[in-house]
């Protein structure tokens, strides 16, 4: 029999859930919620605070604010300009202070549109540190405006390097404050593909949407603090079947289910993925709302 099947997510708020729905408080960990009536948007801030929670939620020590927006998939501009106002006002809350250089990263394979938002992102980042090092803020026409540079380090298969190698080597030629790192992420519901934006502190581990995890790009790693931002562009196929069974099997344990699955669910499922039908337009829609989040939120800093 295959060993226990274990369902897949980048989203904090997701692996709440278990616990929540069988009413068990976790040790450690602050869950808040709240939700914008006006705007239609939920929003989510989990708050680990301790490494027994970070084992229990299996998410490093840190904070996860992720934003449900339904109507994030209807190509709306008006709407995605308030995501974007919206996005800018939590990143704000998770950059450090005096920040005077910024590196934006756009993580994935532009050649694979589901993994294709961090180097999409890249493209409408506003890019500053070139005017600044040769003519001065002045040349802007704006105060404290920080220096931003931008990189798309594509992946293993095209460079032969590690994300962290070529990062590494960056960072020591530019000194950032801070890096923003943007990746395409995986959800356990489908239902929050495409309109759910996850900002974290804890950075972000590449290539985890589809299972194939790198070196964690965070802090620790690379001695300068790492905010990571998420869409979810895909669901794992098992997890799919997963949440299916589960719903038939209500009245099963989880690790009955789990037993059950093991069985049911091929290996070969495990390395597929599921992604919308529309996801080249959703792709290039959604890259636009990140960047110009992030770019409103390095404005005021």
């Amino acid at each position: 029999m295959a060993g226990k099947y274990r369902v897949r997510t980048d989203l904090a708020m997701e692996n709440g859930e278990k616990y929540e729905k069988d009413n068990v408080e976790i040790s450690g960990v602050v869950i808040r919620k709240s939700y914008d009536r006006k705007k239609d948007i939920h929003t989510t801030v989990v708050k680990i605070e301790s490494e027994y929670g970070a084992k229990l939620m299996e998410k490093p020590v840190g904070t996860y604010i992720t934003l449900e927006a339904p109507s994030l998939v209807v190509p709306d501009e008006g709407y995605h300009r308030e995501i974007s106002a919206e996005l800018a006002y939590h990143l704000k809350k998770l950059l450090p202070p005096h920040v005077d250089s910024v590196l934006v990263v756009g993580l994935g394979n532009r050649n694979i549109t589901p993994d294709s938002l961090g180097p999409r992102v890249i493209e409408h980042i506003r890019i500053t540190r070139h005017i600044i090092r040769e003519y001065g803020e002045e040349a802007l026409g704006e105060d404290g405006t920080p220096m931003i540079s931008a990189l798309v380090p594509g992946v293993m298969a095209q460079t032969g390097m590690d994300t962290m190698e070529i990062l590494q080597g960056v960072i020591s030629e530019t000194s950032p404050d801070v890096i923003l790192v943007v990746d395409a992420l995986a959800a356990r519901s489908t239902r929050r593909l495409s309109c759910t934006v996850q900002l974290t502190d804890t950075g972000i581990c590449p290539g985890s949407g589809v299972g194939n995890h790198r070196c964690g790009l965070n802090e620790e790693t690379l001695h300068v603090p790492v905010i990571g931002i998420g869409i979810p562009m895909v669901v794992d196929a098992g997890t799919i079947v997963h949440d299916a069974v589960s719903n038939l099997l209500e009245t099963l344990e989880e690790s009955e289910i789990d037993e059950f699955l093991a069985e049911l669910v091929p290996p070969a499922l495990h390395g597929m993925c599921v992604t919308p039908k529309d996801i080249d337009e959703t792709v290039r829609r959604l890259s636009f709302t990140v960047s110009e989040g992030i770019n409103q939120a390095l404005k005021e800093v």
